[in-house]
């Protein structure tokens, strides 16, 4: 009987040099240290035959289009200072740019062309599927007592299924990160302000005690089948997210006529305590939508809804670690 076992997985990924080509990949330099793993290793639009008989009995259906989809959580949390994150290629893959300051920050922010793709091979105890061309989506949770992780999906052409073995992954650019507390993160500002050069920081604008942060970067990823021309692409992007704070009535009522006038708020939020570990999100464009009323434990907290709002464009969202 074979003995293959779920958790003996390595997912290994890197950005391709040309769309949809394997990109070189080793456990050495491009293992991802994942958790909440899932995949579909062959999404197949089927095609069926309907054969005419003289009998009952249905018929074989022919392999249409395809592709591979795939998803997992990845802590989100700063490899040192001004350096790379370990994930930093499936950010790219997820229309997000990479700017590094050496000793002092990692920006990641937005693009809307020239969307970099990965390769990523999942080796599953014997078994290694490879999706090629693969872009996807990331939504951050910055929710009071979980773990901070980038929640990655992605969508890939199919690429060879083969017999391996796993490779031996090496995890040490990934550092381990601090729960979102009190202790470790700081209040959610609204009407803060970011300097997008030197040490990261907030400044000015209200804070307020929070639930904190959820983001869904909210890329439209599709798989395209031309023929001759097979690809996975991001065509739109709305940025949405939530939050649940702890108001005064006095700042409720404000955030209420706010709500109203669709008025739009910066929201920024610094979590991490360990130097060049740190995180910082910061929107400059932010509309609170659907209010709702929360209750945590007996204590009244206002719900609101986030949409994401560019201004001159690719602008929406940074996010800044290794500070």
């Amino acid at each position: 009987m074979a003995n293959r076992v779920s958790r003996r997985t390595v997912i290994l990924a890197a950005i391709e040099s040309l769309y949809g080509t394997l990109a070189t990949l080793t456990g050495a330099a491009n293992a991802m240290l994942v958790s909440n793993l899932t995949i579909n290793p062959l999404n197949a639009q089927n095609v069926s035959r309907d054969l005419i008989r003289p009998f009952f009995g249905g018929s074989e259906q022919l392999v249409g289009t395809r592709y591979v989809e795939c998803s997992f959580d990845i802590e989100l949390v700063g490899a040192g200072a001004g350096l790379a994150l370990p994930c930093g290629p499936l950010l790219l893959a997820c229309g997000m740019a990479e700017t590094l300051t050496a000793g002092i920050r990692s920006d990641y922010t937005l693009v809307s062309d020239a969307i970099t793709s990965v390769s990523i091979e999942w080796y599953d105890d014997g078994v290694v599927h490879r999706l090629l061309g693969a872009r996807g989506n990331v939504e951050l949770d910055l929710v009071s007592g979980n773990r901070p992780v980038f929640k990655f999906s992605f969508t890939g052409l199919v690429g060879t299924v083969a017999a391996a073995s796993n490779p031996t992954p090496v995890y040490t650019a990934f550092k381990t990160p601090q729960v979102v507390t009190d202790a470790n993160t700081a209040d959610l500002f609204l009407g803060c302000t970011h300097s997008t050069t030197g040490a990261p920081a907030l400044a000015g604008g209200t804070s307020f005690p929070s639930q904190g942060l959820s983001l869904n970067l909210g890329n439209s990823v599709n798989h395209i089948p031309l023929i001759g021309g097979e690809s996975v692409e991001i065509t739109q992007r709305e940025t949405t997210g939530s939050c649940q704070l702890d108001l005064t009535a006095a700042d409720e009522v404000t955030a209420f006529a706010a709500v109203n006038a669709a008025t739009l708020t910066s929201v920024g939020i610094v979590h991490g305590t360990v130097v060049g570990q740190r995180t910082l999100v910061f929107m400059p464009f932010v509309q609170r939508i659907n209010p709702s009323k929360v209750d945590l434990q007996g204590k009244r907290l206002i719900g609101y809804d986030l949409r994401v709002i560019p201004s001159a464009g690719n602008d929406e969202i940074r996010i800044v670690t290794g500070f």
